[in-house]
Formats: C-alpha cells, structure tokens, sequence
C-alpha cells in the first residue's frame, strides 16, 4: 500500500522518489522531469530562484498530463540553504510560485527554522508543504516543537555534499528518529530519507526502516538533466568505486578558496582529492589554497581525484556508473525498479 504522504502529491509514483535540491546543480530542467517521471523535483532556491521556477515551467505546461493540473500550489519543490539565503528577497518568488515543498536546511540557530516555517506558511496560505533536512534524532525533536514541519528529511553520513559533521548513517539513523517521534507524539509526520541511496535496493531497504519517500543526490549528477560545472566533474562521479574510499567527510574542502561560509557543525563529503591528500601529509590551510588557486588560474575549475577543486559526491558514488535521463530510469510506469532493474515493494 502507498504511504499516506503520496497522497498530497497526487501525480506521484510509488515508490515516491525525489532528488535532491542540490544548489548550482538541480535546476529546472532536472526538477520537472522528476516530476513528471512520478517524483517530486527539487530546485536549489538560494540562487536565480524565479529563472529556474520558469524553466520547469516551460516544460511541465508542456506535459499533457500536467496540462489540467489545478492544484493550488506548482507541482515542483524548492530548497533553500537558510544559514546565507535572505527571506526577505526569496519570500516574493515564494508567494509568486506556491511550490508544492519548499525545504529548509542548515540554520545557525534552529530558531531561524521556525522564523522561516512561518513566513513560508504565510506567504503561501499554507499551502506549501515544509520539509527539514536534520542528521540527528535530538535535534529533530527540537525542530519538531517549534517548526512543526510537515516531513522530516533525514540525512545519513553517506550522503554527498553538506550535513553535520557528528551523524550516523540512514540505516540506524532512521529507525531511531522514527521511534522517538513516535514516542514523542509525531508519530503522524512522515519522514524521507536521504543519503547514500542510488539505486533499489537502497529505495527498498529506506522503505523498510519506516521512510515513506527517499531522496537521491549522488545519483542524479549522472543524469542528463542535471546542471554540472563541466565533464570532469561527471567523470570524476562515474569513475567512483569503493565510495567509502573514494569519498570522504571533511571541513577541508569548504576551505580550499577561502575560509568557509559554513556554521559550525557541518561538513562535507567529496571525492578524495589532490587536496585532501595533502591536508592528509599536514600541508597547511594557506598551502593548500595556493594550490587550488594557481590549479583554478591555469585550468578552470580543477576537479577530479588528481584536481583541486571539490567533488561533491555520496558513498553510494560506486553504484552510479552510467549517463542516464531520470525520465529514462523512472517512469510512472516503471516506477518500482530504480536504476537498476531491482523490484521495491510496496509499503
């Protein structure tokens, strides 16, 4: 049986997949074609919020499926990085656009999430459902309180980009935050997973531990809708093998052209880099910026395992290995077998 979430998205598949609102990489294109294959597309927000809002308009008017859709809120989400993103500015689109979720993630203070949640909620006339990405079970207790999200994202360690720099990954992760909202009287707010999910057999065992929707990032920098810098980043992704390995968490890579933007409490993980190897030898914070600054002058942005630049990437790298449309690898007619053919069941 479909979870009971899937029922506010009433144009969604399920297993009900979604990717990642990967700020400079998920842009309009790849959003409305998750949506149309039966997802939920995300944009990052924080940036040109109304250019992208607009492509995947273009595109989603297009769909005869979609060309009577007359829900009061654009069937499309929208993440914003709250720590350095300016409500005032975002608030107008907000309301313009009436995206179906818009997600919120890493604050300096959780009081900013309640701030936020609010003005959303106005703004929109409470139709925009909200979404918050937490790493941990305490904190989302918090969250909960003075929030009140409608879904909890739960990101693992695994995961690629940002989170906090003290997580565990989603397969204990998961079930320990679902027990204690449970127990704590949420047992109502559904929650998503995210983090080091790239194909079925990661969808179904989310499923199984109590998410009822997952969230893939790593996975869609291999889909041809996705924007990225240049081809040396996608490869540098479908080269990855053992991506415990192959990727790593670290502060270090939100330092290598500057001193980092982050609050305290986050890191990232990427692709074991020149970089990372030589933080790894105690080659000092100015070094490794000179290095990534002379590389950045003479080759654009560096990336790959021998570049300088950050890779972006999730442990579940290995298991992304081929260019593919996401319309392609999840249709509503197919929706149960994710990228690779594995069959999910239904929860």
């Amino acid at each position: 049986m479909p979870s009971k979430m899937i029922t506010h998205f009433p144009w969604a598949a399920s297993p009900f997949i979604m990717n990642a609102p990967m700020e400079g990489f998920a842009g309009g294109e790849l959003a409305a074609q998750v949506t149309l294959a039966g997802g939920l597309g995300f944009v990052g927000g924080t940036t040109n919020l109304d250019k992208e809002m607009e492509i995947a308009s273009s595109i989603i008017s297009k769909e005869p499926s979609f060309g009577n859709y007359t829900g009061k809120t654009f069937p499309i989400g929208v993440g914003f990085l709250v720590f350095i993103t300016d409500i005032e500015k975002v608030l107008p689109s907000v309301a313009r656009w009436k995206p179906k979720v818009v997600w919120l993630f890493a604050a300096k203070e959780l009081s900013a999430l309640q701030t936020w949640a609010e003005r959303i909620r106005e703004v929109t006339g409470g139709e925009s459902q909200i979404w918050i990405q937490l790493g941990s079970v305490a904190t989302s207790l918090e969250v909960l309180k003075i929030a009140k999200p409608d879904v909890v994202v739960a990101q693992g360690s695994d995961a690629g980009g940002h989170g906090i720099d003290q997580g565990a990954g989603i397969i204990s992760l998961l079930p320990e935050m679902r027990d204690a909202m449970n127990q704590n009287g949420f047992e109502k707010v559904p929650i998503v997973a995210a983090g080091g999910i790239a194909d079925g057999r990661g969808v179904a065992a989310a499923l199984t531990l109590g998410a009822e929707g997952v969230v893939m990032g790593t996975r869609f920098l291999a889909s041809e809708e996705v924007r990225l810098p240049d081809d040396n980043y996608r490869q540098a992704v479908l080269q990855g093998k053992d991506g415990g390995q192959y990727t790593v968490r670290s502060q270090v890579f939100d330092e290598l052209r500057g001193p980092t933007i982050w609050p305290t409490g986050y890191d990232g993980r990427a692709v074991v880099s020149a970089s990372y190897r030589d933080h790894l030898t105690g080659a000092s914070i100015e070094e490794l910026r000179s290095k990534t600054r002379q590389a950045e002058e003479k080759n654009g942005k560096d990336y790959g395992v021998q570049g300088r630049s950050a890779v972006w990437a999730g442990a579940g790298i290995g298991l992304v290995n081929k260019v593919q449309s996401f319309n392609t690898v999840m249709s509503k007619s197919g929706a149960t077998q994710i990228c690779c053919n594995v069959d999910i069941p239904q929860n």
